[in-house]
């Protein structure tokens, strides 16, 4: 079960998507500048839709805090839990904890990456230093 809540976290909104799947919670987050309307989350989900899945499928799972479902209640009450969720619209721990922990499997793959792109600049460096070097060695 996914669930996407939209909050505003001083001075960025972000949308933090939940997945919850036995016992276990993964979740991304997104950061939008202005507060996105209705309309334009629609169109965000209609657009990366299968980008955010993707990365809530690869992002760390953790253990899920939240207490196991209620049994069904009287629809009048349901409607004011749901305004009341509304009105606080902060995601659950487990999820700010799967955020973070995929907050750092991203910092740690880019480092890796950028540390690999500098060793690939520098070897190519070498290379046409070397070209340069032979050539001026056989005086051309």
């Amino acid at each position: 079960m996914e669930t996407m809540t939209v909050y505003f976290g001083d001075p960025f909104w972000i949308a933090v998507l939940e997945q919850r799947h036995d016992g276990r919670v993964r979740a991304v987050r997104q950061v939008f500048g202005a507060e996105p309307t209705d309309a334009e989350l629609y169109q965000y989900l209609l657009c990366h839709r299968t980008a955010l899945l993707v990365r809530v499928e690869r992002a760390a799972a953790v253990a899920d805090d939240a207490p196991a479902p209620a049994p069904i209640r009287n629809p009048k009450r349901l409607a004011r839990d749901a305004a009341r969720a509304a009105r606080r619209s902060r995601p659950t721990t487990a999820a700010q904890e799967a955020v973070k922990k995929d907050l750092e499997l991203r910092v740690q793959t880019a480092d890796q990456r950028g540390r690999q792109r500098r060793e690939e600049h520098a070897e190519r460096r070498r290379q046409v230093r070397r070209a340069k070097s032979r050539v001026r060695h056989r005086g051309r």
